[in-house]
């Protein structure tokens, strides 16, 4: 074996020479799908549609172009495209770039690039309601679903299914189904837009230790949101600003009171079953290192948010990712948090409350 490679290092160049030979550059076609296909067909192969892309374009554009258009470059747009593609599908990255004309590597980069581009939009797409206005309009909102006073979010978890990490620590990725993922923390208003998004959390973690680690819980202690209330399910700890369903109704008035609770907590679950439909790598499950998914995960949210505000047509019903849509009005109300005796006074005033419109 060292006979052989001694022979290759003492040859001269009258000898026969190893040659390597390199692989051609080929450059596809990339094809730009925003002038090749009508609005349909559009939607259906991106999730939203061409008004919402040329927004959102105009917004991240400075960060995808190019000093130079040499060496054909990959215009905004094609990369643009190209991550939305990826969300709509969840598919391998080499049929995502064979899609839009791009090597492999080239796509695993545009993905990464533009989701962090969208990413830092959240500042100013996916936010609380911070004026008196705002806290009173998303009250009224909440109030005309089931006549539940004061709301101004909804909140909840969702697991974002991811392979494992690997590492000492990957089985504090595996939840409590089995399986590897993010649990991601939302709140939403009464039109299923997300108000606030904690997704770097292990699978393992529960919910309510997510939501006592969070700064919304700081700015919820501090009476940011004045009377505002915040609704959530029987997980959670019950507080003065955090309104969980009562354990074991008896009365007509606290079986009201839970009825309403649920059904006005109704739309945090409603928007994570339309985000996951929206965009199925959410539920597919993705294949990168956590701080990558992290950036995918808010960039669908802001893109979600973006959709809903331009009145996009809520993406077709799928059973395969539908998560937990339909709420039914004794769940979770057995698994109830830590209960402190000294935050009841606020569900008591809810219940006198309800007792009245008996």
């Amino acid at each position: 074996m060292f006979e052989f490679y001694d022979e290759i290092l003492s040859s001269s160049s009258e000898d026969e020479e190893m040659v390597l030979h390199r692989r051609p550059r080929i450059i596809h076609e990339r094809r730009n799908y925003f002038d090749v296909l009508d609005d349909v067909d559009f939607v259906v192969r991106f999730r939203i549609t061409k008004v919402s892309v040329q927004n959102i374009l105009q917004e991240i554009r400075h960060e995808l172009e190019h000093a130079t258009t040499r060496n054909h470059a990959i215009s905004p747009m094609i990369q643009l495209l190209l991550s939305l593609r990826y969300y709509a599908t969840g598919s391998f990255l080499i049929t995502v770039g064979d899609f839009s004309g791009v090597s492999k590597t080239s796509a695993f980069r545009i993905i990464h690039r533009v989701s962090a581009a969208i990413a830092r939009l959240s500042r100013n797409i996916i936010k609380m309601p911070s004026t008196q206005q705002e806290i009173t309009t998303a009250q009224i909102d909440f109030y005309s679903i089931s006549r539940f006073p004061r709301i101004i979010s909804a909140l909840d978890c969702t697991h974002i299914k991811v392979q494992s990490f690997g590492g000492n620590q990957a089985e504090l990725y595996r939840n409590r189904k089995g399986y590897f993922s993010l649990n991601v923390q939302c709140t939403c208003d009464a039109h299923l837009k997300f108000t606030n998004i904690v997704s770097r959390w292990p699978g393992s973690t529960h919910d309510s230790t997510i939501f006592n680690y969070s700064k919304l819980r700081a700015r919820l202690e501090n009476g940011e949101f004045g009377d505002g209330l915040v609704l959530a399910d029987g997980g959670y700890a019950l507080k003065p600003y955090l309104i969980t369903p009562l354990p074991n109704p008896q009365t007509d008035a606290e079986r009201l009171f839970n009825e309403s609770q649920i059904r006005t907590r109704n739309p945090v679950e409603r928007a994570f079953g339309v985000w996951k439909r929206r965009f199925p790598c959410l539920a597919i499950g993705m294949r990168f290192s956590k701080h990558r998914i992290i950036a995918i995960i808010v960039a669908t949210a802001v893109l979600h948010n973006i959709a809903l505000t331009n009145g996009e047509p809520l993406p077709p019903d799928d059973e395969a990712l539908n998560i937990r849509w339909d709420i039914i009005l004794n769940e979770e109300v057995h698994n109830q948090g830590p209960q402190d005796p000294d935050h009841g006074n606020t569900r008591e005033i809810l219940l006198h409350y309800f007792q009245s419109l008996l």
